[in-house]
């Protein structure tokens, strides 16, 4: 195994460790674009390319992810404060489940 391949395959040890993901977008929307249009005509509307969109919500999911991984394992939090605090991490996941349909794996999904 070379330096390159050592790498590759640490990579993936820590990301699956962490909880960590490169999860596929669906197929029907890659290319397309996120609109953000406000109300009022006089305001300029705003576009985002639907794979940065993706990215940024899958950066959402894995850093919930580790912050979960750190509250469960933080050795001064009360039983109390950990369910407390996974109970926003629920609430959090609860409200990203309107991104679900950009996935292209069902496995992938937010649920809470």
């Amino acid at each position: 195994m070379d330096r390159h391949e050592m790498k590759s395959v640490l990579r993936e040890v820590l990301d699956e460790s962490l909880g960590l993901s490169d999860p596929a977008m669906h197929p029907r929307y890659a290319g397309g674009k996120l609109v953000i249009e406000p109300p009022n005509p006089d305001h300029s509307s705003k576009e985002i390319d639907i794979e940065v969109f993706f990215r940024k919500i899958t950066t959402v999911r894995d850093k919930l992810r580790v912050l979960e991984q750190k509250i469960n394992t933080h050795a001064e939090l009360s039983t109390a404060d950990r369910v407390q605090m996974q109970g926003y991490i629920s609430g959090c996941y609860g409200a990203l489940k309107t991104f679900n349909m950009l996935f292209a794996d069902r496995a992938d999904w937010f649920s809470n």
